[in-house]
């Protein structure tokens, strides 16, 4: 019987994970929609974008390649057209030339809060619209089991 209840728990969890990846996935798919008919922009360079206005300081190449858990040539390309756009500029570093430092232009930041602005309006039209208890209730739990995977996790409130 043991066994048994342990395939329950197995089937429990790819229920959940399934939830988890299909609601992700949904979401994803209509702020990725929404930014390109919007803005014109892709949003692995909105996701880029908001790297460095967290960070509030310039970032090395290699430290958003980490932050987006992406590879240095998909940061350098999309690096490339953001510089093309002046939305950031690209500097070496002057301790190590082959270190590139990248920082927002006030243009990026202005382009960066209009989108950003857009993007919660539609996150709030996704998901505020549904029940407010349900909302803080799975932010809390999804918290929780986000703590529960990776227990030495920052525990600022950005990270929750």
């Amino acid at each position: 019987m043991p066994e048994a209840a342990a395939h329950t728990g197995d089937r429990e969890a790819v229920r959940l994970w399934l939830q988890i990846y299909q609601t992700a996935g949904l979401i994803e798919q209509r702020i990725r929609s929404r930014l390109t008919q919007e803005f014109g922009v892709s949003l692995a360079r909105f996701d880029l974008l908001a790297a460095l206005v967290r960070e509030d300081k310039p970032m090395t190449m290699g430290a958003l390649s980490r932050r987006l858990l992406v590879s240095n040539g998909n940061v350098t390309g999309l690096i490339s057209r953001l510089v093309d756009d002046g939305l950031v500029t690209r500097t070496a570093d002057p301790d190590d030339r082959r270190i590139m430092i990248i920082e927002l232009t006030a243009k990026g930041q202005r382009d960066f809060d209009e989108m950003a602005s857009a993007h919660a309006s539609w996150l709030n039209e996704f998901i505020g619209a549904a029940d407010p208890e349900l909302t803080h209730r799975l932010r809390d739990d999804l918290g929780a089991l986000r703590r529960h995977m990776n227990p030495t996790e920052d525990r600022t409130p950005d990270a929750s």
